[in-house]
């Protein structure tokens, strides 16, 4: 017999306490008890309740009907289950508390088997959800979306994942402003595209949605309004995360001066959040040696006595290395920044270390070198655009990072990031799930392979930039 899981229908209820009382030979006061336990511990009309999410979480005492599988991940596969269910309900709390418990679950574990199962039903939920939900519900949604297409890594999946949620997302974005929910659907965004985008148009259309939040002339058809900074960082931060997957050599100079230009202005903000997110993009930027292109670029049609269309001029050129010279300024100015009354000391040392790390690397082309902590390993970072990378998976992953550095196959690719086992423990994959991630043949493997070339090939960039922009200033 196939029985679904409990409602909050007593009915059900007693309907499954007969079938157990009989599969199971035991005395109907056993099985009140057993009954009892389970509701103590499995609460579905929880997800009707507004009480607190944590009480969701709370220790199971159930016995694993499934062979091999100990009581906890019985109830981690429960509440999933029911979780999923949950975002049917109507009411606003009870979806809300579904969506809670699903990012809890995606940052203690990866869900693999799960995914495996339900994939396409939590996606099209978490879509709705982000369409007529409230402010907390969009921003629940678009988290499990963002962790969804982490724990699925390369392939169809997370191609389907951006596909599937560019639309609503960028709806969702126009219809209504509130922080939280502009905040979260960014950052979505950018998770998505850097999983999923296979093409440089992907990367570069959601780029430009995320953009014209607070820089709308560059778009069409998007109303200017004055952005908060949080929305401001957000955006700077998101797009900044994207920039380290595209080719730089594809925008045109005088786009590149305007987006220069805004994040100078950026650095005159009373916001020091804002700040640190655009010094962040223009580390970047500078780290490409794109000013450097383009002079070579003006060099060569002066010495050939032609323009080719879209190159720089000499005027132009003169003026984005004056632009330059005001960053530099402006960066050496911050790095020595007084605090002022009332400001975190945390977040002036913050800004303090980056944009002394930035007049480093700027007047001797040393970018600065990071070690993270991943249990008994450490992840170590040696350019701008991999700390930028691991920075917005950190503070997106949040107290799911660990777990997902240590067993997330893609970030391992992302990072060439190899962990020790923990506690002998694998990756949290079935037997069949390894099989079609190793085999040579695989899509998953294939679209493996084409993301570490386009990561050497973005790195060796970042190289010759960097190399040129050490010799232009020797």
């Amino acid at each position: 017999m196939d029985i679904s899981p409990l409602r909050s229908h007593s009915s059900s209820r007693l309907l499954l306490l007969f079938f157990y009382s009989i599969r199971a030979s035991i005395p109907s006061s056993s099985v009140v008890a057993s009954h009892q336990s389970q509701r103590k511990n499995v609460p579905m009309d929880l997800f009707d309740s507004d009480d607190d999410t944590s009480s969701i979480s709370s220790s199971s005492t159930m016995r694993s009907e499934r062979p091999g599988m100990d009581d906890v991940q019985v109830h981690k596969d429960l509440m999933l289950d029911q979780s999923l269910d949950a975002l049917y309900e109507k009411r606003t709390s009870t979806r809300e508390q579904a969506l809670a418990s699903i990012v809890d679950a995606f940052n203690s574990d990866l869900q693999h088997e799960f995914v495996e199962k339900k994939f396409a039903t939590l996606l099209h939920q978490c879509l709705h959800c982000t369409k007529k939900g409230s402010s907390k519900e969009t921003s629940l949604a678009s988290h499990v979306i963002g962790l969804l297409a982490l724990t699925v890594g390369l392939g169809d999946q997370a191609q389907e994942i951006l596909e599937e949620s560019v639309t609503p997302l960028s709806q969702a974005l126009k219809s209504g402003r509130e922080v939280l929910k502009i905040t979260s659907i960014l950052e979505c965004l950018a998770v998505i595209t850097f999983v999923g985008g296979t093409n440089p148009e992907q990367t570069e259309t959601s780029m430009q949605i995320i953009w014209q939040m607070i820089h709308p002339k560059l778009g069409s058809n998007v109303v200017a309004t004055k952005p908060s900074p949080a929305v401001i960082t957000t955006v700077v931060s998101s797009w900044a995360f994207l920039l380290t997957t595209v080719d730089r050599w594809t925008l045109s100079p005088k786009l590149w001066q305007e987006i220069v230009t805004y994040l100078s202005s950026l650095l005159e903000k009373d916001d020091r959040s804002v700040r640190i997110a655009a010094g962040e993009a223009l580390a970047l930027i500078f780290e490409s040696g794109t000013l450097e292109k383009f002079a070579a670029e003006a060099k060569e049609s002066a010495n050939n006595g032609s323009v080719k269309e879209g190159s720089v001029s000499q005027e132009a050129l003169i003026h984005m290395h004056g632009l330059k010279s005001k960053v530099v300024n402006q960066v050496r100015d911050l790095s020595v920044e007084a605090g002022g009354k009332g400001s975190a000391k945390k977040d002036l040392n913050s800004q303090r270390n980056l944009f002394k790390d930035l007049v480093e690397f700027l007047e001797d082309g040393y970018a600065p070198e990071t070690s993270t902590k991943v249990g008994g390993d450490y992840l170590l970072t040696t350019t701008w655009y991999q700390m930028i990378q691991l920075n917005f998976l950190k503070h997106f992953l949040g107290g799911g990072f660990i777990k997902h550095m240590q067993e997330n196959e893609f970030l391992h690719d992302v990072f060439s990031f190899t962990p020790k086992k923990v506690g002998g423990r694998g990756s949290g994959m079935s037997s069949e799930e390894k099989r079609m991630f190793k085999s040579p043949n695989s899509a998953l493997n294939k679209a493996r392979t084409q993301f570490l070339n386009k990561q050497r090939m973005l790195a060796k960039n970042m190289n010759d930039g960097h190399y040129a922009a050490t010799v232009e200033n020797e």
